[in-house]
């Protein structure tokens, strides 16, 4: 189980992101066209994991328009923004910031996601809601760098996660 805080409040979640140099977790999740869209669908690219509590909040959103920003220049690489929004506000979202290099994907269903992940919260204002989290994984599915974001109002650190790659 992780400590995060938000606002200098302590919450925790399920447990811990995947080790370093261990195979990635698989995963289902629900594509903003509504479709099923698994890690192995991604297989043999590079791998920026977003997660995020919410993309209506402004730390989030400013961690998919980085994203968005930076993948456009990164190659063999996807960047996968995972959240908990219904597909239809990450649809909005996407629509109305001009959202194109980036894959905007939903653990709503059934947060088997954020239970691999380790990044259920368990406590606090955002229980059931993921928390903020990079996971890097290379061309082999390994998982080669990861950070759980320690205050959930601040942004990842987007230059190491890079950097990873």
């Amino acid at each position: 189980m992780a400590t995060v805080t938000l606002k200098n409040n302590p919450f925790h979640t399920i447990g811990d992101l995947p080790s370093i140099n261990t195979v990635a977790p698989g995963f289902e999740l629900v594509g903003t066209d509504l479709a099923v869209k698994k890690l192995s669908d991604f297989a043999g690219k590079r791998i920026v994991l977003n997660i995020f509590p919410s993309v209506d909040t402004p730390t989030c959103a400013t961690s998919v328009r980085t994203f968005n920003q930076k993948a456009a220049q990164l190659e063999n690489t996807v960047v996968l923004c995972i959240s908990k929004d219904l597909p239809f506000a990450q649809t909005r979202f996407c629509g109305a910031e001009g959202i194109e290099n980036v894959v905007m994907l939903s653990d709503f269903r059934t947060g088997a996601f954020g239970k691999a992940y380790g990044l259920t919260f368990t406590d606090g204002p955002l229980e059931g809601l993921l928390s903020r989290a990079i996971a890097v994984i290379d061309e082999n599915g390994s998982v080669v760098y990861t950070e759980q974001v320690a205050e959930t109002a601040n942004e990842p650190n987007y230059e190491l996660a890079l950097a990873a790659l």
